[in-house]
């Protein structure tokens, strides 16, 4: 009987140290809430986008504050698309020179909706009804889109009332 004995040493760690950093966590979440991609968080830290992929992957905490920061930005930019979508108001205020004195005013603006805004968040929201596709039956006829493009061109067309036509 032939017994071979060995002796297997504990592995070391291959390759470069990690230049993981507990802190980045707060860096990666404030990078993502102005909306960073892999890429530009692997520029930030001068690093591959695999690595980066690694560290959301492979870190929790990493991968949570990346998430996080950007769960907050896709929210703004979702309600800002809906703003647009809808229209809405906007309170300016003005430093104006009235005889001699320095004045603050302050005005609302209007803001109408925005035809193709309203289009891309519907199909998004609803792609059963404002999708691309054609419609299942072939007696379907109603095109939403359609419609909201031509109610768009005849906006775009109506002539704008001055301030003296409007109420």
């Amino acid at each position: 009987m032939v017994c071979y004995l060995s002796y297997n040493s504990p592995m070391t760690a291959m390759g470069r140290p990690t230049l993981y950093e507990p802190e980045m966590c707060e860096q990666a979440h404030n990078y993502c809430l102005l909306g960073a991609t892999n890429d530009e968080l692997a520029a930030f830290f001068h690093v591959s986008p695999s690595t980066i992929d690694r560290w959301i992957a492979g870190r929790a905490d990493f991968g949570d504050a990346v998430r996080q920061g950007r769960v907050v930005a896709d929210a703004r930019v979702a309600r800002s698309l809906y703003d647009r979508a809808v229209g809405y108001d906007r309170e300016i205020e003005r430093a104006v020179v009235l005889d001699g004195k320095l004045k603050f005013l302050t005005s609302t603006v209007h803001y109408p909706p925005n035809v193709p805004a309203c289009i891309f968040w519907l199909r998004n929201r609803r792609p059963d009804t404002w999708g691309d596709r054609a419609p299942s039956s072939d007696n379907y006829s109603y095109d939403p889109v359609a419609e909201l493009e031509a109610a768009g061109e005849r906006a775009r067309h109506e002539p704008i009332p001055s301030r003296e036509e409007v109420p």
